[in-house]
């Protein structure tokens, strides 16, 4: 397999609160932050992971110059895939947080969105544009507009589509029909399945690239919590991961390039799950762990290099 041909990574770098809070354990605690010159959370994933998954761009749009400082932060070869504002495919959720009755995207905000995102293309570093819509979002006439409209005006970049109604897997025919016409990516979803979930069979849709997401599943939280990240909170066994491991296999051999990304972000447990993922497609988890990460996921210690002391790595390793 070609370097860079399998991108695997998680959704998202930054979560600094909480109960599912990386710091103290994929980040070192913010009280000992000055023990590493120069310490940015960014460039540490970067030196573990050669792709990230950005949902910040969700819920709002970035200006140029951050997207820009995301370059100069992460190494040459390093891809970001981005998640499309919350206006192009969550309409009410947008309406709540802005207040805005305007819900309709127009080509105006698709402007602003490709404003953004500039830096990283003209870089060479961007990935994918993610459409992640609810599971609200069902199979229709209304739809396929919207979703046609939404990724021709994003024509020169890499769309994929998550869809979550089962409406669209019930018309799997049309649905495909759609996206391949289109020349997205159908997003292959790992997540606890209910009544509406959409089915998949994880094989690609289109030749040019592949997008696989796992939510975790804790079906229990997955709709009732206390807090948003509880959903997240789910760490995949070596064994759950294995299936998943042997399609992003096989699907690689059909397509030009593949991400994977882990959203069950809470505790790092996304870190732990991509570097065991990573393992099993044959690639060596890049970067040092910190001990707190090998004690809380021992899976880690025989595939990762360790930090020695706080901020020093092993010679000659």
């Amino acid at each position: 397999m070609a370097e860079g041909r399998i991108r695997i990574g998680t959704s998202g770098w930054h979560y600094p609160s909480g109960a599912g809070t990386w710091n103290g354990i994929f980040y070192p605690p913010a009280g000992r932050r000055h023990r590493h010159a120069g310490f940015d959370e960014l460039t540490w994933y970067s030196e573990h992971f050669d792709t990230v998954e950005v949902n910040s761009t969700f819920y709002g749009v970035p200006k140029p110059s951050v997207t820009e400082s995301w370059v100069r932060r992460t190494p040459p070869g390093f891809e970001f895939s981005l998640k499309l504002y919350q206006k192009f495919t969550h309409p009410r959720l947008f309406a709540a947080a802005t207040g805005n009755a305007d819900t309709t995207a127009d080509r105006n905000d698709v402007d602003e969105f490709r404003e953004a995102i500039d830096p990283l293309h003209r870089a060479g570093r961007l990935g994918a544009l993610l459409a992640q819509f609810p599971a609200s979002f069902k199979n229709g006439p209304a739809a396929h507009d919207h979703l046609a409209w939404l990724v021709e005006a994003l024509s020169d970049c890499a769309v994929a589509v998550e869809l979550r109604h089962r409406s669209w897997s019930d018309d799997v025919a049309s649905t495909l029909r759609l996206l391949n016409g289109l020349g997205a990516a159908w997003v292959q979803i790992d997540e606890p399945k209910f009544r509406f979930s959409i089915a998949q069979n994880h094989l690609p849709n289109v030749e040019s690239f592949y997008y696989m997401r796992l939510h975790g599943r804790n079906a229990k939280q997955w709709w009732r919590h206390e807090r948003a990240e509880d959903r997240y909170n789910y760490h995949y066994s070596a064994a759950e991961l294995r299936p998943l491991a042997r399609t992003a296999e096989a699907a690689s051999r059909i397509v030009q390039r593949l991400y994977l990304y882990t959203n069950n972000h809470f505790g790092a447990k996304s870190v732990a799950n991509a570097a065991l993922l990573a393992h099993q497609l044959g690639q060596t988890p890049a970067g040092a762990y910190r001990a707190e990460m090998v004690t809380r996921y021992p899976e880690l210690a025989p595939i990762v290099r360790p930090e020695t002391t706080e901020g020093a790595l092993p010679l000659g390793r």
